[in-house]
């Protein structure tokens, strides 16, 4: 199992979005595609937000979005 799960993510993506608006991320694959541009950058040479000891790109970028180091921009 993926910990944090994409729930998880929706919902830390989402915080601060007020009540009657549309949600910034709206399913999973918004999360697929964010986590992996964001683990390109990475593999570019952009520095991690988080510790990055050991662990994949893909892993930090997930790990950057679960604790909010990152955010994902709607296209408005």
């Amino acid at each position: 199992m993926i910990h944090p799960s994409y729930s998880d993510l929706m919902a830390v993506a989402n915080t601060g979005v007020e009540p009657g608006e549309q949600p910034v991320v709206q399913s999973r694959y918004s999360i697929v595609l964010a986590t992996a541009k964001r683990a390109r950058q990475i593999v570019n040479g952009s520095e991690p937000h988080v510790d990055a000891a050991g662990k994949k790109p893909l892993s930090i970028a997930v790990e950057e979005l679960y604790k909010g180091k990152i955010k994902i921009v709607g296209d408005e």
